[in-house]
């Protein structure tokens, strides 16, 4: 077994799909194949269930899988520890985030990386800023870009990068008669269609900001991504939460506006989370560093 079988297991357990795998790997189809079988052949036991239509981890697969990645991070800590030129780190660190936090956090975060960092290679995923911390804490990320939740996961450490109030939000051509919310406006509240995320910070903070007010709210859509939500809210579907900054930088913000709410919801605290024990690796540290001294 070699670094680069485990880099091969690793890609074709991200993708599940030999031809993207191959890709990824810059190998021919072929190639990634046997080397699979081969790593199959020296673990004893099959690692993918895989067919003309699908390629699975096999349960024994997701065990390997843990070892996989800790094996491949360990790798890379010990080379980069043998190097003697700190600025010469090498290698890939993964990094998870929203697609609004990519155009507005995470472009100038890696303005300010590149330079000093070049040979670190950042393996991005985008997608539900809800899923952030849980990715990280699983492995599937060594790094995010995320909201900070009023218990972090143990373990969990955070860097603040910027603070976005968490707003309520309307059509433009809807909401011109919106007053703003007081304990005599419940009824009305009541009847109105929320547009809300599915779970997470945004959705436990409306749903306690609800029941503080004494209304059961009429759910129209439950959403993952805030940037649907703004969709939605923009075709006059309903009201919905979303944090500011989501706002900021949609193309649909002229057609949306902001509902002056009391009393208001609490703020995300947006920053950098990373598992404590990846600080070890000083590709991830190295990363950190910058966000902590931009923060």
């Amino acid at each position: 077994m070699n670094v680069r079988s485990l880099a091969h297991f690793l890609s074709l357990a991200d993708h599940l799909h030999y031809g993207q795998a191959s890709v990824a790997c810059n190998i021919s189809i072929s190639a990634l194949s046997r080397s699979i079988r081969q790593l199959e052949e020296e673990v004893g036991v099959r690692l993918f269930d895989r067919d003309n239509r699908a390629v699975a981890l096999t349960h024994k697969g997701q065990k390997f899988l843990q070892y996989a990645k800790t094996a491949t991070q360990q790798w890379r800590v010990i080379c980069n520890e043998l190097k003697d030129d700190h600025d010469d780190l090498q290698g890939e660190i993964s990094l998870y985030c929203s697609v609004t936090a990519s155009h507005s956090i995470l472009f100038d975060l890696l303005n300010r990386f590149r330079p000093d960092y070049p040979g670190i290679e950042i393996k991005l995923h985008t997608g539900d800023p809800e899923l952030a911390i849980g990715r990280v804490v699983a492995g599937h990320e060594e790094i995010a870009i995320a909201a900070l939740p009023d218990t972090p996961p143990r373990g969990v450490i955070f860097s603040a990068l910027t603070e976005s109030p968490l707003v309520f939000i309307s059509a433009k051509e809807s909401d011109r008669s919106m007053p703003r919310l007081y304990a005599g406006n419940k009824q009305q509240w009541a009847d109105i269609p929320m547009i809300l995320s599915e779970g997470g910070i945004a959705r436990t903070r409306v749903n306690k900001w609800f029941r503080d007010m004494g209304v059961s709210p009429r759910i129209y859509a439950q959403v993952a991504g805030n940037e649907a939500i703004v969709s939605m809210v923009s075709l006059g579907l309903g009201v919905g939460v979303v944090p500011k900054i989501v706002l900021d930088n949609s193309l649909l913000a002229d057609k949306i506006n902001i509902i002056d709410v009391h009393p208001k919801l609490a703020p995300y605290n947006v920053g950098l989370v990373v598992l404590k024990r990846n600080l070890d690796n000083p590709l991830v540290s190295a990363f950190w560093q910058i966000g902590a001294t931009g923060s």
